[in-house]
C-alpha cells in the first residue's frame, strides 16, 4: 500500500475507504527494531488496559508507519478523498482505524501521560518500551501538513445512524423515546448506574419508556473468562434490576463481543432468579469476566453472527 501511494503524481485521486477494524487490519512498525509481534504484544497490553478507545487509538499511531495520517503523508502531493464508517466518536474521527488518512490530534505527550496512566510500560515488550523510556516517538502529521491541504473526508455511516433507526422502531412500537450518550467510554459499572437510574427517573414520567444509548463502555479486564464488554454491562444490570419491570438489551453492532461467540445479551428483572434456579450466580461470573457462559445458559446471550459492519454499541433500556 504505501508502495503504490508513493509512486501517485499529483494529477492522481486516491479514494480511501476506511471503517472500524482497520488498526487491527492494516500495520507497519514505525521502526525497524520494532516486529509485528511487539506491536501485537503492545496492542494487546492496550486493549485490556481499560483504556478508551481514543487513548488506545493514540499509543497507535505513534508506533504505526500507516496510522496518525501517516497513509495521507505517503500519498501526498495526490488529491485524497477518504469515505468512513465509523466505530468512533463523531467528535473524534481521527481515532476511526486510527486516523491514517487524517491530521492526528493526539501527541506524543498524549503517549507517554497514557502509558504511565495505565501502567503500561512493564505490559510492552522491550522494543517499544525503550522508545518510551527514551521519549523517542515520532510526532504524527497535524492539520497544517501538507498532505491534508487536498484531502477531504465524509462520514458515509456511523453510531447515530443505528440510534436514529433504533429510536424510529421503538416510537413506531408505541414506547416514549429518550436518547443519551453521556456514558460513552465510561466503565461498564458507572454507565450501568446511570442508565438505569435515567430510564427509573424517565419511568415516573411516561410508560412505557425506551432509553437508547450509543457509544461504548469500558471494561479492564483481570481474569480470563468469555465474554465482552456489552455482556458483561448486561450482567451488571442484572443484580441491579432484579424483580423490577426494566430491560435491558447491550450489543455490539459488529456481532461479535469480545472474545465470545455473542452481539451481546438481554438482562431483565428475572435474569437473577431464573440463574439460581439453573445453579448459576451472576456475581461470581461478573467477577470472572464470564458473562457469555452465563447468558448462554438462559438462553438471554444474542448470537446473530458476523455482520460485517461496526458502528459501535447499542444499549436500549426498556421500563414499564
Amino acid at each position: 500500500m504505501l508502495k503504490a501511494l508513493e509512486a501517485q503524481p499529483a494529477s492522481a485521486l486516491v479514494i480511501f475507504m476506511l471503517s472500524g477494524g482497520g488498526s487491527s487490519i492494516v500495520e507497519k512498525p514505525i521502526d525497524e527494531e520494532i516486529s509485528l509481534d511487539d506491536l501485537v504484544a503492545t496492542y494487546h497490553a492496550l486493549v485490556h488496559s481499560g483504556a478508551p478507545i481514543a487513548e488506545i487509538n493514540a499509543v497507535r499511531k505513534h508506533v504505526s508507519a500507516i496510522k496518525g495520517g501517516r497513509l495521507a503523508r505517503a500519498a501526498f502531493p495526490a488529491q485524497q478523498v477518504s469515505l468512513l464508517v465509523s466505530d468512533v466518536p463523531d467528535n473524534a474521527l481521527d481515532a476511526l482505524a486510527s486516523g491514517p488518512t487524517m491530521p492526528d490530534s493526539t501527541t506524543v505527550e498524549d503517549c507517554y501521560r497514557i502509558a504511565g496512566k495505565y501502567d503500561l510500560l512493564k505490559q510492552f515488550p522491550p522494543s517499544v518500551r525503550e522508545l518510551f523510556e527514551r521519549h523517542a516517538l515520532e510526532e504524527t502529521p497535524k492539520s497544517d501538513d501538507p498532505a491534508f491541504v487536498r484531502a477531504r473526508w465524509w462520514p458515509v455511516l456511523s453510531n447515530q445512524t443505528v440510534m436514529e433507526k433504533a429510536n424510529e422502531v421503538a416510537e413506531r412500537t408505541g414506547f416514549m423515546v429518550h436518547v443519551d450518550n453521556s456514558c460513552d467510554d465510561w466503565g461498564y459499572e458507572r454507565a450501568a448506574d446511570y442508565l438505569l437510574e435515567r430510564v427509573r427517573e424517565l419511568r415516573r414520567q411516561f410508560s412505557p419508556v425506551c432509553l437508547i444509548s450509543g457509544g461504548e463502555v469500558t471494561v479492564k479486564v483481570e481474569n480470563g473468562g468469555v465474554g465482552g464488554r456489552n455482556q458483561q454491562f448486561a450482567l451488571a444490570c442484572a443484580g441491579k434490576i432484579a424483580g423490577e419491570n426494566i430491560t435491558v438489551l447491550s450489543a455490539g453492532t459488529d456481532g461479535i463481543d469480545g472474545n465470545s461467540p455473542a452481539a451481546g445479551a438481554v438482562a431483565d428483572g428475572s435474569t437473577r432468579e431464573r440463574a439460581k434456579a439453573c445453579g448459576l450466580e451472576a456475581r461470581a461470573a461478573l467477577a470472572r469476566f464470564d458473562a457469555y457462559p452465563f447468558f448462554r445458559a438462559l438462553g438471554d446471550a444474542v448470537e446473530i453472527g458476523p455482520t460485517g459492519n461496526n458502528v459501535r454499541d447499542l444499549r436500549i433500556l426498556l421500563a414499564y
